[in-house]
């Protein structure tokens, strides 16, 4: 499949570089590049720390309560 891809000028002269180093065509060496890329596995989501319970819970507020308690008492 053709595509075409806007690389920054060091990049590719940087890829260019490679592939005449290695004798392999600037295709090659990109393919290679991206099959090795995409092969890594990316580590799962971590789990998200549960943070222990400490005093007293809160009432469930609506918005309009919440912004009626700031009116009546203002920020803390």
């Amino acid at each position: 499949m053709r595509t075409t891809l806007d690389l920054p000028d060091p990049l590719y002269r940087r890829l260019k570089l490679k592939a005449a180093q290695e004798g392999k065509t600037l295709r090659e060496v990109i393919v290679r590049l991206l099959e090795e890329g995409l092969g890594r596995t990316l580590p799962g989501p971590r789990p998200i720390p549960r943070v222990p319970e400490a005093g007293r819970r809160l009432p469930a507020r609506s918005h309009a309560e919440l912004w009626e308690l700031l009116e009546e008492h203002g920020p803390a």
